[in-house]
C-alpha cells in the first residue's frame, strides 16, 4: 500500500514537473516572438537590410534551440519545441497563404497574370524536374549520395517551392518597380500551390506501385489535384459573396457576426479540399483572391475595417512564428551531415534549375509581349536571384523524412532542404539590396518611368480586355456583390 502511494506521489510530482516545463516552453515561445518583432522592427528603423526580421527570427530560434540541447531537461524542452508537420499545414501555413491572395496588388498582379502563371507552373515543373534528374544523375556517376529515381523528383518537387519574404520586404522598402514586385511575388504564391501539387501527386505513384508511371497519368493527376482545388476555393469564396450580399447582415448592423462568418470560410475552403483528398493550400489562396474581389464588398465599413485588421494581424504572427519555429527545429531534430557533398550539389543543382525556369520562360513570355511590356533582362535577373527556400520547403522536407520508407534517405532530404533554407534566407536574404542595388531595379526615377509604363500598359490591356469586364460589371458583380470595383 506505501509503495502505490509513493508512485502515485511520483507520478504526480512528474506530470506538475511536466506541466511546469510545458508552461515555461510555450512561455520562452512567446518572449521570442516579441523579441521577433521589436528586433525586426528595429532593424527596419535603421535600414539594415543585411538581416532581415525573418533572419532574425531564424536566427533566435536556432539559438535557442541550441541552449535547449544542452539544458538538463533536454528532452523535455525538445518535446514542446519539435517542428510538426501537421501543426504546420494546418495551422500556421494557410493564414499567411490566404492573406497572400487576399492582399493583392491586383491591378499589377492581374496585368502580368499570364506570366506568372508561365513561371509557377511551368517553370516549377521544368525546375524540380531538372533538379530531380540531375540529382539522379550524380548519385549515378557517385558524385553525391544516391536516391531512386522517384526519390530524386520528390526532392526536386519539395526543393523547388520558393519563400522570397525577405526579397519582397526588401523590395518594397527600397521601391523596386510594381510590374517585378508582381512578378516575383505572384510567382511564390502559385508556386508553392504548384509544389504541393507536384509533391502530392508523386507520392500517389509512390504508395501505389502498382501505378502506370507514363507522363500523361502524372500530368493528369497533377491537374485534378490544381484544378479541383481552384475549384474549391473558388466555389467557396462565390458562396461566401453570395451569403454576404443577401444575408443583410449589413443592413442590421451585425457587425459581429458579419465578421464571425467571415473569417471561417477561408479555413472551411482549407479543410473541404483537404477532406476531398486535394490541396486545402491552392483552395485557400484562390479562396482569398476571391473573397477580396466579391465577398469582401458585400461587408460593412466596420466589418472590413475589422477583418482587413484581423487577417494582417494572424499572418504576422504566424509567419514570424513560423521561422521560429523553423529554427528551433532545425537545431532540435535529428539530422544527418556525413553526406556534405549531396548538400553542395544540391545547392549548385536548384541554382542551374532555377535559372532554367526562369531565363526560358522569360524568352518565352517575351516572344509575344509588346515591346512596352517585355521583361528586362536585369528583372529576370532579380527573378533568378529571388528564389529562397523557406518554410514551404522545409515543411515538405520533414514530411518526406515520415512519408519515405528507407530512414537514411528522408533524412539525408531533411538535412540538405534545412541547409539549403539557412543558407538561402541569411545569404542570398541578406545580400538582396546589395543586388537590387547591382542590377540598378531601384530608386524613385527608375520607379517613377515603369510606373508609368505599366499605366499604359494596363490601359491598353484593359481596353483588349473591355468585353470581359463589361461582362463581369453586368452580370457577375450584379448577381453575387452589392457595388463594382476595380481590379
Amino acid at each position: 500500500m506505501a509503495q502505490h502511494g509513493e508512485e502515485l506521489a511520483m507520478a504526480s510530482e512528474a506530470a506538475i514537473e511536466q506541466h511546469q516545463v510545458a508552461g515555461l516552453s510555450l512561455l520562452l515561445q512567446i518572449v521570442m516572438l516579441g523579441f521577433a518583432f521589436v528586433l525586426g522592427h528595429v532593424l527596419r528603423r535603421h535600414k539594415f537590410y543585411y538581416l532581415h526580421e525573418a533572419s532574425a527570427s531564424l536566427l533566435i530560434g536556432i539559438i535557442v534551440g541550441g541552449i535547449a540541447n544542452v539544458s538538463n531537461k533536454e528532452m523535455s524542452f525538445k518535446r514542446w519545441f519539435n517542428f510538426n508537420e501537421e501543426f504546420f499545414f494546418l495551422f500556421l501555413l494557410p493564414p499567411i497563404i490566404f492573406q497572400s491572395g487576399f492582399n493583392l496588388y491586383a491591378k499589377p498582379f492581374f496585368s502580368n497574370f499570364g506570366a506568372i502563371c508561365v513561371f509557377a507552373i511551368v517553370g516549377t515543373f521544368v525546375a524540380s524536374m531538372v533538379t530531380g534528374i540531375l540529382v539522379f544523375l550524380g548519385g549515378l556517376f557517385f558524385l553525391m549520395y544516391k536516391l531512386s529515381f522517384l526519390e530524386s523528383l520528390l526532392f526536386g518537387s519539395l526543393i523547388s517551392a520558393t519563400d522570397p519574404v525577405t526579397v519582397l520586404a526588401i523590395f518594397q522598402e527600397l521601391g523596386t518597380d510594381m510590374n517585378l514586385y508582381a512578378l516575383v511575388f505572384g510567382e511564390s504564391v502559385l508556386n508553392d500551390a504548384m509544389a504541393i501539387a507536384l509533391y502530392k501527386t508523386l507520392m500517389k505513384f509512390w504508395h501505389d506501385p502498382s501505378a502506370n508511371y507514363s507522363f500523361t497519368v502524372a500530368v493528369s493527376s497533377f491537374l485534378q489535384t490544381f484544378v479541383g482545388s481552384m475549384g474549391t476555393g473558388v466555389v467557396v469564396a462565390l458562396c461566401c459573396a453570395l451569403l454576404f450580399k443577401y444575408a443583410g447582415l449589413s443592413v442590421n448592423s451585425l457587425h459581429n457576426l458579419e465578421c464571425c462568418l467571415f473569417v471561417l470560410f477561408p479555413y472551411f475552403s482549407f479543410m473541404l479540399a483537404e477532406g476531398l483528398g486535394l490541396s486545402g493550400i491552392i483552395a485557400i489562396l484562390f479562396c482569398g483572391i476571391l473573397m477580396k474581389h466579391y465577398a469582401f464588398q458585400n461587408l460593412s465599413e466596420p466589418a472590413q475595417a475589422f477583418t482587413r485588421g484581423f487577417f494582417q494581424l494572424i499572418s504576422s504572427l504566424a509567419e514570424t512564428f513560423l521561422f521560429i519555429y523553423m529554427g528551433l527545429d532545425i537545431a532540435t531534430e535529428s539530422h544527418t551531415w556525413s553526406h556534405v557533398g549531396f548538400i553542395f550539389f544540391s545547392i549548385v543543382f536548384i541554382l542551374a534549375a532555377r535559372a532554367a525556369n526562369v531565363f526560358p520562360c522569360a524568352y518565352l513570355i517575351n516572344l509575344i509581349r509588346p515591346v512596352a511590356r517585355k521583361i528586362p533582362l536585369k528583372h529576370q535577373k532579380a527573378l533568378w536571384f529571388s528564389g529562397l527556400r523557406g518554410a514551404m520547403a522545409f515543411g515538405l522536407a520533414l514530411q518526406s523524412k515520415r512519408d519515405l520508407p528507407t530512414k537514411s534517405n528522408g533524412e539525408t532530404i531533411f538535412t540538405t532542404t534545412t541547409a539549403i533554407v539557412v543558407v538561402t534566407v541569411l545569404f542570398i536574404g541578406g545580400s538582396t539590396s546589395t543586388m537590387l542595388e547591382k542590377l540598378e531595379v531601384v530608386g524613385d526615377d527608375y520607379a517613377a518611368l515603369n510606373v508609368e509604363v505599366s499605366c499604359l500598359s494596363l490601359f491598353r490591356l484593359e481596353e483588349r480586355a473591355s468585353f470581359m469586364r463589361r461582362l463581369e460589371t453586368t452580370i457577375i458583380w450584379s448577381f453575387i456583390a452589392r457595388q463594382a470595383r476595380d481590379i
